[in-house]
């Protein structure tokens, strides 16, 4: 299933949430006119093995930021962005600018020590704002359950397009991070994603809005 929009307008501008998804664009444009994007991504995304090997939290941290607005190609940042603009307006809305901000940004850095913590000594760089994006989408999880979500339904091999509660949906999205995250540890399989940045970012997240949804 792939969202196209759900069915909550914004009540606000949600200037953070565009802020966000236009830094992003701006980033990966930059990368498009790096010469060697591989050694520049090495020298500045979060790699697991430099903190948990080598202890140095410094340089981790500022790598761990770095990397949430780094993205390895067209797909990648067009899936993010994507489900940043469905999901992201009406958590801002919910939580305030200023705190959706931080809470990106914290879910996004929670979600990507997540993952090194998973394979500590990995010296593959973690890059992309899905961490992040997972967070937002574990609040809107607690927030919105009752939504619903237009989505691309591909039924073997048609396709067609339903209106699917907003709950349903993500926790069928949920089940799928944490199957191929399953498989990702128990077998040579990977796919290149961090499955378990987006089950950390996500629980963050569905932390957080029950938290806030509690003192509110």
């Amino acid at each position: 299933m792939f969202p196209l929009k759900d069915d909550i307008p914004s009540s606000s501008y949600p200037i953070v949430n565009i802020s966000l998804i236009v830094v992003n664009i701006i980033v990966f444009m930059y990368e498009l006119n790096i010469h060697n994007l591989s050694v520049f991504i090495y020298n500045h995304a979060f790699i697991p093995a430099i903190l948990f090997e080598y202890h140095d939290f410094f340089h981790s941290l500022t790598r761990a930021f770095f990397s949430l607005f780094l993205h390895g190609g067209f797909m990648h940042i067009i899936g993010n962005m994507w489900f940043l603009w469905i999901f992201g307006d009406n958590v801002e809305d919910e939580m305030g600018h200023t705190n959706y901000l931080l809470f990106y940004l914290a879910g996004g850095l929670a979600a990507t020590f997540i993952q090194g913590v998973i394979a500590p000594s990995s010296t593959v760089p973690l890059i992309g704002a899905s961490g992040a994006i997972s967070a937002v989408v574990g609040a809107y999880f607690v927030f919105f359950p009752h939504a619903k979500v237009l989505s691309l339904v591909p039924i073997f091999i048609f396709i067609t397009f339903l209106w699917i509660p907003a709950w349903l949906f993500i926790v069928f999205w949920f089940f799928m991070q944490y199957l191929n995250g399953l498989l990702s540890i128990s077998s040579s399989y990977t796919g290149g994603v961090a499955w378990f940045a987006h089950i950390g970012g996500f629980v963050f997240g569905f932390i957080v809005a029950k938290y806030m949804a509690y003192k509110m």
